[in-house]
Parts: C-alpha cells; sequence; structure tokens
C-alpha cells in the first residue's frame, strides 16, 4: 500500500524589534500542538521570568565561540550587542521527531539560513521544507511608538532599534511572504493561512510504501 508522508516545516520569521513577530509566532505556538519553537543560544543575561533551556540557552561567550569554530550552529548573528544562535542538533532533533520547527530570528540569521538553503552541497532536505515571513510594521512612526509603549528600553536603546529598523526593512523582498502587521488579528489570520497554505506545497510530501496486512 502507498500512502502520502508530508515533511515537517521549517518556518522561519523575522522583524524589526517592535513590529510584533513574538507576538504572532507565540499566538501559533499556543493553537497549534505540532509546531515547536527552535531555542536559541545567547550571551546575554536572562530577563526575569526567562528560563534557561526554555526562553534560550544562556551560554557564556567562551563557549559560544567554541560552538562557532566548530560549525554546530546553523546561524548566528550579533544582535544590539549580544550573539544569538540556532543550534543544527536543535533543529534537526526537533524535525525528526515529525514537528514543524518555528524560527523568531533576526534578518541576520535569516540570511545566513537562506544562504544554506541554496548551497548546492547536497541541502535538499533543508530546500524542500523551508519557508521565510517577514513582519512589517504599518510605518516607522507607528514601530517608534510601540517601543515607547513597551516602557522596557531607555531613549538611546530605542533609538538604536529605530536605525537598525530602517535597515532591517529593506531586506523584506528577500523573503517569500510579507505581512504588515497594522492589526494583530488581520495578521495572524494572514500568518495561519501562510502555515495552511505551505503545508500542502507537493514537495512537502513523500511516497511512502506500507506493507499490506
Amino acid at each position: 500500500m502507498i500512502t502520502l508522508e508530508r515533511r515537517p516545516l521549517l518556518m522561519v520569521v523575522s522583524a524589526p524589534s517592535g513590529a510584533g513577530k513574538t507576538t504572532l509566532c507565540d499566538r501559533l505556538i499556543t493553537e497549534f500542538d505540532s509546531i515547536t519553537y527552535s531555542v536559541s543560544c545567547t550571551t546575554r543575561a536572562p530577563r526575569e521570568g526567562e528560563i534557561d533551556g526554555k526562553s534560550y540557552y544562556f551560554l557564556a561567550q567562551e563557549e559560544f565561540d567554541e560552538r562557532v569554530r566548530n560549525g554546530e550552529f546553523l546561524e548566528h548573528a550579533v544582535v544590539h550587542g549580544n550573539h544569538y544562535g540556532t543550534l543544527k542538533e536543535t533543529v534537526h532533533e526537533a524535525l525528526a521527531a515529525g514537528r514543524d520547527v518555528l524560527m523568531d530570528i533576526d534578518v541576520q540569521g535569516a540570511e545566513q539560513i537562506r544562504e544554506f538553503v541554496h548551497e548546492d552541497s547536497g541541502n535538499d532536505w533543508i530546500r524542500d521544507i523551508y519557508v521565510d515571513i517577514f513582519i512589517a510594521p504599518p510605518s516607522m512612526h507607528d514601530l517608534q511608538l510601540r517601543l515607547w509603549g513597551r516602557g522596557k528600553d531607555e531613549q538611546d536603546v530605542i533609538q538604536r532599534r529605530l536605525v537598525r529598523a530602517q535597515e532591517e526593512l529593506q531586506c523584506w523582498k528577500d523573503y517569500q511572504y510579507v505581512i504588515v502587521n497594522d492589526r494583530i488579528d488581520d495578521s495572524y489570520h494572514a500568518l495561519r493561512c501562510i502555515l495552511f497554505a505551505e503545508r500542502h506545497r507537493v514537495r512537502r510530501f513523500t511516497l511512502s510504501h506500507v506493507p499490506s496486512a
């Protein structure tokens, strides 16, 4: 007997700080048990309420650098002075378990993965399951208001984030999908639609031969 089996997705979602990316990703994780976050590594200190191994893997700079030298990261980047990275092992384990993997990462990391996907070095396994989405704010003015409204950062930090956001917004054309996050419910509906459509692409499926009883 022949049956169709769906390959799990590797979904990369990027956005400037304050655009609402994490809120949208959290809603997706909450609704769909079949999707799991790829927990990233970082050299920054834990924030209040963050748990090592769940929020991030918090690494000393020396250990992070060693893992970079050993080629253990699928992607890694410096964001606001701190190092972040996604371990290949973490992604492989989730995919092997049949889980869709959601990566909430910045545009630097997304660019590295995109380069890896298109390398001519036997990376077909990731090419057939990869999809990336850019979350954009309605305007820079809206983004500024959101960053101020969060009340988490000092003025100089917010200014740095706005400057970086201007640079990151130039990358939206590099992604397969873009969602302008004007209204959170509408944006989440768009994200769900992308998920459903990508799960049904022909290249997501493989033929399996099951012995007859």
